[in-house]
Parts: C-alpha cells; structure tokens; sequence
C-alpha cells in the first residue's frame, strides 16, 4: 500500500500503557499519520520493542529499531556486532539505535564507551544496510568526527540525525556523507530560529520529522505528554516554513523515510 499520510520516524511507544495505547493510535490515525517507528534505547529491551511493531496494521503502520541509547551505555553490556546483526534479522526491525554521543548527561569518564558503542552500531548498520538512528547533544565535533572517520576508512552506510537542534556545520558535514535530518517539536519553539533556519536549507529529499514522544510536544501542546500524532504540529510548521501545502510535505517526507528505512515495508 502506498501511503501518502505523514510518518512519525522516531517515537518511543514503550513509555505508554497497554491500557492507553488504543487511544493513542486512534489519535494517531485521525492526525494524518500512517506510520511510525518505535526507537529502542536498551538492546537488551529489544524483544520490548519488537513486540510493540506487533501493533503494525495495514491502517497505521508500526516498526522498530534497537539498540543502546548515549545514556545507556554505562548500564546495559557492549553487544559484538555479529550479535546486534542477528538481533536485527527481523522484519519488524527496521533500523539500528539509537545510538550516538551525549555530553549533556553523559560525564565525561563514560565518553569513550560512548564512542564504543556507537562504533558498534556504525558497523550494524554498515552490514546490515539498515539506517543508524543518531542521537547527539552537545557533541557536534566529536560525531561528525567519528561518522567522517567511519566513513573514509571502512564504508558509507545509511543514517538519520534524529532530533536535529545542533549547529549548521554538523548539518552540513552529515548532509555531505549522505545522511537524513529530522525535525521534532523543537522546531516550533519560540526561540528556535536557528533549528528552523537548518531545516528550511535542507534539500528536499534528506528531510524527515518526528515527535520523539513521549517527550518534546510541538506548540500548540509544548509543556503536555507528546504522542505520535502531534507530529503533524511540527509537519505543519515546517511545511508552512518551506512555502508547502500539508499533503506535499507530508508526501515528500514519508517519501524520505521509505528510501531511508527501505525495510520499512
């Protein structure tokens, strides 16, 4: 089936109910929103969230990634990579992560287990040929280092700067090495002009949005419980940014996402 609704590419279902979940995806559904991908952040959770894909119906399609979240690097076991590459042979699988750098929470002792991992999950998604789902905050540098450095010295392979409200330049350096770019409720903030700048230059065919619920709620919901629906908030800012009707930019994103997530079927 093709879909032509908009696609939440990066939530969390597994910090709702069972109880709420039909509700939830009612309003996904009466939104505008045909898909979604819940984004593992414990790989030793990863049966969780292959379990949550299992909510996938031809109305509103539901995927999943795994992996070991920034934050989690320090409690959750450094998997081999043949390892994650088996865990991730699954058709409700269709990414690796999130995995990345964060020096906001991450002290600076756990940094080079953050690099570890997220080595690691580089080479996943390098074998696997399924995207790396990226989380960085306030370490711009030392990814954009890292993806150049893996880049050049073992091969591309496909990822998404997810929750994008970092600088120009790594915008730029991920855009150079082929990545995606996707936008949440962040960029409907007040004071973030310079995340809207960002994503009114990226090309066409390299954006993506989200909601990253059940945090980050868009205006007109900021300070409530985000859920995947309010993606279309933020697609409706962004579409209005770019000088696009709803049904385009919904259109030319969910396209976006179907070439990145090409499992995503």
């Amino acid at each position: 089936m093709t879909r032509t609704g908009l696609t939440d590419s990066h939530c969390h279902l597994d910090h709702f109910s069972a109880g709420e979940m039909p509700e939830i995806l009612a309003r996904t559904r009466q939104a505008g929103v045909d898909g979604m991908v819940t984004i593992g952040t414990r790989l030793s959770h990863a049966d969780q969230q292959k379990r949550l894909a299992e909510l996938d119906s031809p109305e509103l399609r539901v995927w999943c990634t795994i992996g070991t979240h920034p934050d989690h690097v320090d409690e959750e076991v450094l998997p081999e990579v043949t390892e994650l590459v088996a865990m991730a042979d699954d058709p409700r699988v269709v990414g690796i992560g999130e995995s990345g750098l964060d020096y906001f929470h991450g002290q600076p002792e756990i940094r080079p287990k953050q690099h570890e991992s997220f080595r690691v999950h580089i080479d996943a998604a390098r074998r696997t040929g399924l995207p790396l789902v990226i989380h960085t905050r306030e370490a711009d540098d030392d990814t954009l280092a890292i993806l150049r450095d893996e880049t050049e010295s073992r091969g591309a392979f496909p990822f998404l700067i997810h929750c994008f409200s970092s600088g120009p330049a790594l915008a730029a350096g991920a855009l150079e090495l082929g990545g995606y770019i996707s936008f949440s409720g962040i960029a409907t903030f007040n004071r973030a002009q310079a995340v809207r700048d960002v994503a009114q230059a990226v090309p066409a065919d390299r954006l993506l949005v989200e909601t990253d619920s059940p945090y980050l709620a868009p205006v007109p919901r900021r300070g409530k419980r985000n859920e995947p629906g309010y993606v279309a908030y933020t697609a409706r800012r962004l579409a209005e940014l770019r000088g696009m009707e709803d049904a385009a930019f919904a259109e030319m994103t969910t396209r976006n996402f179907s070439r990145l997530f090409s499992q995503a079927v």
